[in-house]
């Protein structure tokens, strides 16, 4: 080789590519799964629905994973993949469907302010996130069938009304100790403040088409009640 003659390299360097060519020959495994994800979530919701709508049709006993399925478009294998048996849908059901109302009570117990405000607040929730929800399905459901049922009404218990009433109870407490109210009985049995919740559900699923509930009228009368106030009446 003459001298100054460039020396000539074994092999050809591959050109560099841009950051955009190099995305696009990135693995792209994660894509596919994502898209598996996303899916495998919306079926898990639609048979959520499905069994919401199955339960309140059929009740526990009678409700069937086969059509559950029909309801969700899913194959009965599909169901499996996702809740072990009936039972455990069901509670999935339930956590699903009240665990962000819980959170609601759970919040407004820490909320330092009037106890007459926050009772207000109280029944806004109950009539639009309870009652005029399919949330009331759920709670006349367990009353139908929990007693024949332990382990579901152990479970709603557990997992809904003991936190609800633990919530109420801190709420009610601290109403006591401002002296906003003047029973010690309201919060030994804040069952009391929920009551008229329940016997709303139940009127309207068994006497609606006799003697329609306003429940929001029953709900303020009795915040008056609780509160002796007039109420507005003559």
């Amino acid at each position: 080789m003459r001298a100054g003659t460039p020396k000539r390299p074994d092999r050809l360097e591959a050109p560099a590519r841009s950051e955009s060519e190099a995305k696009a020959h990135e693995p792209t495994s994660e894509k596919p799964r994502g898209a598996r994800a996303v899916r495998s979530a919306a079926k898990r919701e639609a048979i959520l629905n499905a069994a919401l709508e199955e339960f309140s049709a059929q009740g526990f006993a009678a409700a069937r994973l086969d059509d559950v399925a029909k309801r969700a478009g899913v194959a009965k294998g599909t169901i499996y993949l996702h809740f072990a048996d009936k039972e455990t849908l069901f509670q999935e059901l339930v956590r699903s469907i009240l665990t962000p109302l819980i959170g609601q009570f759970e919040a407004l117990a820490v909320t330092e302010i009037p106890f007459e405000v926050l009772a207000d607040r109280l029944v806004d929730i109950a009539e639009r996130e309870v009652i005029g929800s399919r949330r009331k399905d759920i709670i006349r459901l367990i009353l139908a069938e929990g007693s024949r049922f332990p382990a579901i009404a152990d479970f709603y218990y557990r997992e809904v009304l003991s936190r609800v009433f633990a919530a109420l109870q801190q709420i009610l407490q601290r109403a006591l100790d401002r002296g906003e109210v003047r029973h010690r009985g309201i919060v030994a049995f804040p069952q009391l403040l929920a009551a008229p919740v329940l016997v709303a559900i139940v009127w309207n699923s068994l006497f609606q088409k006799h003697a329609p509930l306003d429940v929001r009228a029953m709900l303020d009368a009795h915040l008056d009640i609780l509160f002796d106030r007039d109420g507005g009446g003559a």
